[in-house]
């Protein structure tokens, strides 16, 4: 089943399958279910839901997972999260 998707074919997001050693620390920390592991291996079973926070990569033990943290659409979500509470905080409309 495909999760939340952002853009289709774009995340920098890449795994170094003969360095992995399945501990399942990837899917423990990554908010899309990117991964699963198979065999002796995490696997990317949904890599377009991956919205780049860096979270995989940040608790890998082995270094087996790589990605640009910042560049993809996590970022402009953000963005746009923080652009648009500026604007009801200026128009007075605050919570």
């Amino acid at each position: 089943m495909k999760g939340f998707r952002y853009l289709d074919r774009v995340t920098s997001l890449s795994l170094d399958a003969d360095v992995c050693v399945a501990c399942g620390m990837c899917l423990e920390v990554c908010p899309h279910q990117v991964f699963e592991i198979i065999e002796s291996s995490a696997c990317l079973q949904d890599r377009d839901a991956c919205m780049e926070c860096g979270a995989c990569m940040r608790n890998c033990p082995v270094s087996a997972l790589r990605v640009n943290v910042g560049v993809g659409c996590a970022t402009g979500l953000i963005h746009e999260w923080l652009k648009a509470k500026k604007l009801v905080k200026s128009s007075g409309n605050c919570c």
